[in-house]
């Protein structure tokens, strides 16, 4: 789907990346961190062409970028950034409908669309299409910006740092929804972060760059259980690859079916992570689990969880 091959990009005879090779397949989600500098965003930016490379070449659905018009290839890739930049004097219909009526899509199919979009953000159609974004939150703006981004039904979406400036507790609800919508959609995503926990919680593949070089990529538990040196090892966080791990596990794989326990049940989809909060905050060493439909499907024990033996 996208290919890097020996990329190379200057600015002011610094390399900022530097020797690229990177292949990202159709329908993955691929996460690219790394700190300040690294690279990262630049390395995103020269796949819409907002950033040209200098040496090197990257090819899109097998031809090489430069091929395309700057502008088409921006079409067929939705952009969502951190800063959001929706335009402050239209309406979030006209926001989301901004790439539909370039491409001149019918009136009718673009308004469809727009509601197809907010449902799936859980905006409700009705009650935000009329609002401005200074009536929105920050979190219901950037939601629009990932509509948006989504409302020509791109065949790529590239997200730069989207959740940056959110609250702790926005910003997990719309990790969970663009988890969400790559799941439904199977569309491609490229996503640029510097927090490790997210690259975690969202990537098919990590990709950890420094000084434009990748150090090291793979899947996030390869991450955690066979960093390539010490820089990645700082970078995850040595202290606590243990909680870590735990947050890649879910619930369903640990559950001991026909068993009993009090309480309210928790979600077989949570993660191990959540889980061992709600043992700590509940107090209590066996949970009762529930499917989508909330039927108890057995309990999870907490000893279970800290042996992290599956129980299938």
């Amino acid at each position: 789907m996208i290919e890097f091959h020996q990329v190379g990009k200057q600015f002011d005879r610094r390399k900022v990346v530097d020797d690229l090779t990177l292949t990202i397949a159709e329908g993955e989600f691929a996460v690219l961190i790394g700190a300040s500098g690294s690279g990262k965003s630049t390395t995103l930016k020269m796949i819409n062409r907002l950033i040209e490379h200098d040496a090197g070449y990257i090819r899109f659905a097998g031809e090489e970028i430069r091929r395309f018009k700057p502008e088409e290839i921006r079409r067929r890739m939705g952009y969502a950034i951190q800063s959001i930049g929706l335009f402050p004097h239209w309406t979030v219909e006209q926001n989301i409908a901004t790439v539909p009526q370039l491409l001149k899509w019918p009136r009718p199919r673009i308004r469809e669309r727009v509601a197809e979009l907010l449902e799936l953000l859980h905006l409700e159609p009705e009650q935000f299409r009329h609002r401005y974004p200074h009536q929105l939150s920050g979190g219901q703006q950037q939601r629009v910006g990932v509509a948006r981004a989504l409302a020509a039904d791109p065949e790529v979406l590239l997200m730069d740092e989207p959740f940056g400036a959110l609250d702790p507790v926005t910003r997990a609800a719309l990790q969970l929804e663009i988890a969400r919508i790559h799941q439904l959609s199977g569309r491609t995503i490229v996503l640029v972060t510097h927090d490790i926990d997210e690259a975690l919680r969202l990537a098919d593949r990590i990709v950890l760059l420094d000084h434009g070089r990748i150090v090291q990529q793979g899947t996030p538990a390869s991450f955690l259980t066979d960093p390539a040196n010490d820089l990645v090892r700082d970078f995850i966080g040595r202290s606590d690859i243990g909680i870590k791990l735990l947050s890649l596990e879910i619930v369903s794989n640990y559950v001991r079916c026909g068993e009993f326990a009090e309480g309210e049940a928790i979600a077989e989809t949570l993660s191990l992570r959540e889980a061992l909060s709600a043992f700590v905050t509940r107090r209590v060493e066996a949970l009762p689990v529930a499917d989508a439909q909330g039927r108890t499907t057995g309990v999870l024990h907490f000893a279970d969880v800290l042996a992290r033996k599956p129980t299938a």
